[in-house]
């Protein structure tokens, strides 16, 4: 019979991020199946470390996995590594934003070259039809297109904090009545009926705000003085392959009519060949979340938040880890998953991609490979 797998959940490098891979409802059942779970200290995760212990997970000091979780340990997490060490040795499972040709992901997949380490990255946890098994779309879309509803409304305060989505709704549905604006606004959600664009459009509806609702054949032919004729624009699509962009900077030109006056990026692909909004070149943050695009009598702001679903950290935490739960445990049955299978091929791919350019550079410039 094949050893259940062991788990260790790292703390999150960002005090941001707030949300967990997994609950401790989920652990406790992971647990009783027999995997081994190790969870980190964190000051900022939303679940307490004492409800681990009492799920029957080990627990470690923040930032332990790298000199004491075991070689045979999944290292589970959700966002970016610190950037020590150098080399990595383990199997992580985050979301490692490495396979898009991202300005980062070329140092990232060397360490794990160096390192002998395995990236199974969650954004590529998807089934044989490609769809994304476990995901935070559904609240990336809701808090992404909250923002937006409340910057256009002049409700929005920074820095930001996280909320309970009652609390949130019920911002939203005030603003209703403290805007002069809320009566006027329009808002288009690119991404037709995938998870980031249902959680965008229940925002919205809560808010009182009219949707358009686009899908692919509507971008197959963009209609940009549609797009531009809306005031909230919520881009939520998720494309694996180079598509011509929904706005460039000629589209903003001055002397082109134009309504919109906030874009909500859920996707976040700056610095990739897939980033459909070149008009932004950076993310926004919880400190400064709303960046200034265009200035004059009709500004256009952007909000390009990266860690979206921890701005309602419990409820994007249960929902996850509800749908990650059987794939943990599927990681020690012994029998090869197909789904993680995906993953390791996908890693793979990236590497040799990384792999092939450094060769590349070394015989233009006639250096070693490291």
């Amino acid at each position: 019979m094949a050893e259940s797998p062991q788990l260790w959940m790292r703390t999150e490098t960002r005090p941001t991020e707030r949300r967990a891979p997994l609950t401790p409802q989920d652990a406790e059942k992971l647990v009783r199946q027999g995997v081994r779970i190790t969870v980190e200290e964190s000051a900022h995760r939303v679940f307490p470390l004492t409800d681990y212990e009492e799920a029957g997970c080990r627990t470690a000091p923040a930032g332990a996995w790298a000199v004491s979780a075991p070689g045979s340990a999944f290292v589970l997490g959700l966002k970016e590594l610190p950037p020590v060490p150098e080399r990595l040795r383990h199997r992580h499972v985050y979301f490692g934003h490495a396979y898009k040709g991202q300005e980062d992901a070329p140092a990232l997949l060397r360490r794990f070259a160096a390192g002998g380490g395995t990236l199974l990255d969650l954004e590529y946890l998807a089934d044989a039809q490609g769809r994304r098994l476990a995901a935070f779309g559904y609240w990336a879309g809701y808090a992404g297109a909250a923002l937006a509803v409340l910057h256009a409304r002049g409700r929005l305060a920074a820095p930001l904090v996280p909320l309970p989505r009652e609390e949130l709704d019920a911002r939203l549905r005030t603003s209703r009545t403290a805007s002069s604006r809320a009566g006027e606004l329009r808002a288009l959600v690119i991404g037709g009926h995938g998870r980031s664009a249902r959680g965008a459009c229940d925002a919205l509806t809560t808010a009182g705000i009219p949707v358009t609702r686009w899908d692919r054949s509507d971008t197959a032919r963009l209609d940009r003085a549609a797009l531009l004729g809306h005031d909230i624009l919520v881009n939520a699509v998720l494309t694996t392959r180079p598509v011509p962009p929904f706005l460039t900077p000629a589209d903003l030109d001055p002397d082109r009519e134009r309504r919109l006056t906030v874009i909500a990026d859920i996707t976040c692909d700056t610095g990739s060949p897939l980033h459909l909004l070149p008009v932004y070149d950076r993310l926004t943050d919880w400190a400064v979340p709303v960046r200034r695009l265009r200035a004059g009598p009709r500004p256009l702001d952007v909000i390009a938040i990266d860690n979206l679903p921890s701005l309602v950290p419990a409820e994007a935490a249960r929902s996850f880890s509800a749908d990650l739960l059987p794939k943990l445990l599927a990681l020690g049955t012994g029998t090869p998953d197909p789904d993680w299978l995906r993953c390791r091929a996908a890693f793979a791919r990236a590497l040799a991609g990384v792999s092939r350019s450094a060769g590349r550079r070394s015989r233009r410039t006639g250096t070693a490979m490291p």
